[in-house]
C-alpha cells in the first residue's frame, strides 16, 4: 500500500490492533481464557479503526455492523471497545500539557457552509444513491472477474497490474496537470485538499480523476491486499464535486451524498455510512444528514437488488464487503 496501491489501511489496522492487544494480554496474563482474549482483541480493533476514522462512535458502529454483534455480547464487547477507542483518541488530541500527535487520518479542516436542504437536493439524493450503487457494483464485479486471472499467474500478473495503476496515474497527471498521487494511494489524505480546492477543478478534470481512480481501484482490489473503504469514499467525494456543477445541487451536500452513497455500496453498512459522511463534515454534517440518509437508503436498496445478500446475513440484515481482498 505504501507503494501506491489504491487500497485503504483500515483492514490491516483492524487486524494489527487486535493482534497487538492479544499479544500484550499474553505477556501480562498468559493463561487468559478465550473469551477474555476475544474481548481484548475486539477492543484493540475498536481503538485502531477509530483513530483512523476520526471518531470512536464511527469505529464502533463499523465493527458492530460488520460482526453482527447483538444481545448479551453487545455489552461485553462494546463497553471495553469504546473505552479503548476513547483512550486511543488521546494519542491524537492530547491530554493536559501534551498536545498529541496531530489530527486524525480522516479529517477535513475546511468545509464550506451548507444551507438548509431543498426539494431539488432530495431528488439528487435519490439519483446519487442509484449512481453510487451502480458504480461500486461495477468496480467490485470487475475486480472479482480479474482476481482468478491474477492468481493463476501471481508474479507477472501482479507486476502488470501495478504497472497499469502507475499508467493510470501518469495519464491523469499528463491529462489534467494535477498530481499523480491523486490517483494513487487510498485517498483519505487527499479528501481535504480535494474539497478545499474544488473550485480549481473543472468538470473534465474531476471526471478524468474519477475514471482513472476507479480503474486503478478495480485493478488494486484484484491483485493487492488492503481495505476497500477509503478509495470508495474518495470516488464518492470526487463524483459529488463533479455533480455540484449541475443546477439545484450545492457543493457540501453533493460531497456528503457522494461519500455516503459509495460507502454504503461498498460496505453494505447503512449506519456506519451515515456516520462517516456526516461526522466527516463536522458541524455542517448535521445540516446535510437528511440528504445523506436518503442517499444511503437509495444506494443500499439498489445495491442489494444488484447483489443479493447471502443467506447467512439474513439474521443481521447486513453482509460482509464482497471485495476480492
Amino acid at each position: 500500500m505504501g507503494l501506491g496501491a489504491v487500497l485503504g489501511p483500515e483492514a490491516p489496522l483492524i487486524m494489527l490492533g487486535s493482534g497487538v492487544a492479544v499479544w500484550v494480554l499474553r505477556l501480562f496474563r498468559p493463561g487468559a481464557p478465550p473469551p477474555v482474549r476475544s474481548m481484548v482483541g475486539a477492543a484493540g480493533s475498536f481503538a485502531a479503526v477509530s483513530t483512523l476514522l476520526g471518531s470512536p462512535i464511527t469505529g464502533a458502529f463499523l465493527l458492530m455492523e460488520v460482526s453482527g454483534i447483538g444481545g448479551p455480547m453487545l455489552g461485553v464487547v462494546l463497553v471495553p471497545g469504546l473505552l479503548a477507542a476513547g483512550i486511543g483518541s488521546l494519542v491524537f488530541i492530547g491530554l493536559d500539557t501534551w498536545t498529541g500527535l496531530g489530527t486524525y487520518s480522516l479529517a477535513l479542516p475546511h468545509v464550506p457552509h451548507a444551507g438548509a436542504p431543498t426539494g431539488a437536493e432530495f431528488g439528487w439524493a435519490l439519483a446519487i444513491g442509484l449512481a453510487a450503487a451502480l458504480l461500486e457494483t461495477g468496480i467490485c464485479r470487475s475486480a472479482l472477474l480479474l482476481q482468478p486471472r491474477v492468481e493463476q499467474h501471481r508474479l507477472p500478473a501482479t507486476v502488470l497490474t501495478g504497472s497499469a495503476v502507475a499508467g493510470l496515474a501518469i495519464a491523469y497527471a499528463e491529462g489534467s496537470g494535477g498530481s499523480a498521487t491523486e490517483v494513487l494511494y487510498s485517498g483519505q489524505s487527499a479528501l481535504g485538499p480535494l474539497l478545499a480546492n474544488s473550485a480549481d477543478y473543472t468538470v473534465g478534470t474531476v471526471t478524468l480523476l474519477l475514471v482513472c481512480k476507479g480503474l486503478a481501484y478495480c485493478a488494486s482490489l484484484s491483485a493487492f491486499r488492503g481495505g476497500p473503504i477509503f478509495p470508495a469514499i474518495f470516488l464518492g467525494a470526487a463524483g459529488g464535486i463533479a455533480l455540484s456543477h449541475l443546477p439545484g445541487l450545492h457543493l457540501t451536500p453533493a460531497f456528503a451524498m457522494g461519500v455516503a452513497g459509495m460507502s454504503v455500496a461498498m460496505l453494505r453498512l447503512p449506519l456506519t455510512s451515515v456516520l462517516l459522511a456526516t461526522l466527516l463534515l463536522g458541524p455542517q454534517g448535521l445540516t446535510v444528514m437528511p440528504l445523506v440518509i436518503v442517499t444511503v437508503v437509495a444506494s443500499y436498496v439498489t445495491t442489494l437488488m444488484l447483489v443479493p445478500a447471502p443467506p447467512d446475513s439474513s439474521r443481521t440484515g447486513t453482509r460482509r464487503t464482497p471485495t476480492p481482498r
